[in-house]
């Protein structure tokens, strides 16, 4: 048995009789992983910018695991501007599952959840943050803030952790159809959770620090569509992970000074890289970043890199208006192309894809997400149309047992090869 795989039985089998223990080893062993990506014995092989992504998201899963009175456990598309200007940090349950994985524990905590009678049909990524609460290892949060987009789990999830740790609680009630009607009445509720968070926290959240924080979002989805337009003919030396990085930083970070640095600085070096003939992928849905086939084919590779997935982009490509700041907020989320009809989220697709000059689309069909499922087909189809070649992949990306990881690297591959004998 090697160090990692004693650490995962370890941070595993004290769950079950001491979870504050539990909770304090895998607290170590992340920040070990913190001290090694900031003195560059981890990540050498990243570019600045994305060793940068790294080291601000690991701190602020240490944050919410080791101060969870100053932490608001969020759904990822909550906009976060009013929450980050009382001073809190936000994290979601995919970000913390997606660290859970990463130290080798997200089986156990599955299997918990499923004793504990949470359908296997519910996301992995909710089942593993579930099977986590119950255990004790995750300390409650100072509040919860939710909404119904983009993740039908939200509805079973969020509701069982707010009886579960008897904390104040928000939902956000997103209707299905895109109007102005709409987009205004969700800027009400969002005005009403800035009153909620400052009641919570005993802060004065003013309508100018929300707007500050509004400001940020617009200035760095400005330089997020800039990025995407250089990579037609560049590209940054990545692995499938910084994209996901990419995807906190858009969500549950946007409106902070870390993310405005981030894709200030992502614009920045994408500018100075040198250009690549690499083969450009869309990538639609979740990424399975620890499955090995994946990280086989992609990671560091000059043969065909990520430029865009669409968890990134929607929030990053929809116009931030900080005069207005509740209803820009509230439009990013009404006009999230995960809310309403799959069309949008089709045309947005084709969208990027031309944007970042793609060569071909890859569709994560994501065990239990049934809107990624249900339109996989329907979004191919649509690609394929407008010249961009797609295939469907199945898998799951925070249960690598649950992937038949040959058949992912022999579809994937082959993929690969037609998208280059194509080109």
């Amino acid at each position: 048995m090697d160090l990692y795989q004693w650490y995962a039985g370890r941070v595993a089998g004290l769950s079950g009789t001491d979870p504050a223990r539990a909770r304090r080893l895998l607290l170590t062993g992340y920040r070990a992983d913190l001290a090694a990506l900031k003195t560059g014995l981890a990540g050498k092989e990243l570019s600045p910018v994305r060793r940068y992504a790294a080291v601000e998201v690991m701190k602020l899963i240490i944050s919410a695991l080791s101060r969870p009175q100053n932490a608001a456990m969020v759904s990822l598309f909550v906009p976060c501007e009013a929450i980050l200007a009382a001073g809190m940090a936000p994290y979601s349950v995919e970000a913390v599952s997606g660290y859970l994985m990463g130290a080798g524990v997200e089986k156990h905590f599955q299997e918990l959840a499923a004793e504990r009678s949470v359908p296997e049909t519910l996301c992995s990524f909710h089942r593993t943050f579930l099977g986590a609460a119950d255990s004790g290892l995750l300390p409650p949060p100072r509040c919860i803030v939710y909404t119904n987009v983009a993740c039908d789990g939200n509805m079973i999830s969020f509701p069982y952790l707010r009886d579960r740790f008897s904390v104040p609680s928000f939902f956000i009630d997103v209707p299905y159809e895109k109007s102005e009607d709409a987009v205004r009445d969700v800027a009400g509720q969002l005005e009403r959770l800035t009153a909620f968070i400052g009641d919570v926290t005993g802060e004065v959240i003013t309508r100018e620090a929300v707007a500050e924080n509004v400001r940020r979002s617009r200035i760095s989805g400005e330089q997020y569509r800039r990025y995407l337009a250089m990579e037609k003919k560049k590209r940054l030396i990545d692995d499938v992970t910084d994209e996901m990085y990419a995807v906190f930083m858009s969500h549950s970070l946007l409106g902070s000074a870390t993310a405005e640095t981030y894709f200030t600085r992502l614009a920045a070096e994408m500018d100075a890289a040198p250009p690549s003939d690499a083969l450009r992928l869309l990538w639609l849905h979740t990424i399975p970043y620890l499955q090995p086939s994946v990280r086989a084919l992609l990671n560091h590779s000059d043969r065909a890199f990520i430029t865009a997935c669409d968890l990134c982009y929607d929030s990053l490509t929809t116009l931030q208006d900080e005069t207005d700041p509740y209803v820009s907020m509230a439009r990013r989320l009404v006009c999230s192309v995960f809310n309403g009809s799959p069309q949008d989220r089709i045309r947005r697709a084709a969208e990027a894809a031309e944007r970042t000059g793609a060569d071909g689309a890859v569709i994560f069909a994501h065990m239990g997400c049934k809107a990624t499922i249900g339109a996989a087909g329907l979004m191919r189809e649509a690609l394929e149309r407008n010249g961009v070649p797609a295939v469907i992949l199945d898998g799951d990306a925070c249960a690598p047992a649950n992937t038949g990881d040959g058949q992912l690297s022999t579809r994937l591959g082959a993929f690969l090869e037609m998208l280059e004998a194509r080109k």
